[in-house]
């Protein structure tokens, strides 16, 4: 009697195990890593650049990674806040804005070895235009309004060369993408603009920029791009991303693919403090109160 109920209870703690083991793949399985961008470039170009990436952190990770579009930066910033997104690219002013909305949870990963030592570029196809102080009177165009590349950086350094955007400018218009821009200045509806180098750099390798489309300026270097998580996901979870992002290698031929498409030579740890600097550049241009 005593051997068949410790073989009932035995065979009972079998059953719990193979439940409980059923149900936690099951959960594994459908678990979603819901991954976003900021809309800095078209919505294709972005789509093009995360396939790789989505594919390499599915394997890497175990489960399902969806890419998840987003009509503008602000949407980023509160999908992040409501938990409808686990996994960011943000621009360095964007993460300050999502620091702040999400009351200090959004915690930055890993950055670009680039981002920290990023720059804009100033633009124009104007004869007459050959340095910033002849931008005045002129209609620019920005980025996105919460674009650090191509808004927020740009608008600082203007100032610090004695260029008010807001009363300086003709008119200033806001394109709403990097590559956007270079179509403004390159069509006539602005006489100058700023992007964000990587962009630039990536267009004219494609010989997507008008032959009349000339730098005429570069901004000193700042932080910038980086990959953020909700600060409520799984520490573990956390741990294998950021692990993911520092094992791409160069040398490797599907890792390069991966870097190409994200105009990296590597990814390396970032923290918060990287862009304690934003924030105040963000304050100092108005853009924060």
């Amino acid at each position: 009697m005593v051997h068949f109920s410790r073989r009932l209870a035995l065979k009972s703690a079998l059953v719990c195990a193979l439940v409980s083991l059923f149900f936690n793949t099951a959960a594994a399985a459908d678990a979603v890593l819901r991954v976003s961008a900021i809309p800095d470039e078209a919505p294709t170009e972005l789509q093009r650049k995360f396939a790789p990436l989505g594919k390499y952190l599915e394997k890497e990770l175990g489960m399902k990674v969806s890419f998840v579009p987003v009509s503008d930066y602000a949407a980023v910033v509160e999908a992040l806040a409501s938990d409808k997104l686990d996994l960011a690219w943000l621009g360095g002013f964007t993460f300050v804005q999502a620091n702040i909305r999400t009351k200090g949870t959004a915690l930055p990963i890993v950055q670009r070895e680039e981002d920290a030592r990023f720059t804009s570029k100033f633009i124009t196809a104007d004869p007459n235009i050959k340095t910033l102080a002849d931008t005045r009177g002129k209609v620019f165009a920005f980025g996105s309004p919460s674009s650090t590349s191509g808004h927020l950086m740009p608008r600082y350094f203007l100032m610090q060369d004695g260029i008010n955007a807001d009363s300086d400018f003709k008119n200033v218009a806001f394109s709403g993408a990097h590559d956007a821009t270079v179509a403004f200045v390159a069509s006539g509806k602005a006489d100058a603009g700023v992007l964000n180098a990587s962009v630039w750099a990536k267009l004219v390798e494609q010989q997507k920029v008008d032959a009349k489309v000339r730098v005429i300026a570069t901004t000193p270097p700042y932080f910038d791009y980086n990959w953020t998580v909700r600060g409520d996901l799984d520490p573990a979870l956390i741990r294998k991303i950021e692990a993911a992002f520092l094992k791409l290698d160069a040398s490797n031929p599907e890792h390069a693919e991966i870097l190409a498409l994200q105009r990296a030579t590597k990814f390396i740890p970032t923290k918060k403090e990287n862009y304690a600097g934003i924030e105040q550049a963000a304050k100092a241009a108005g853009l924060l109160k």
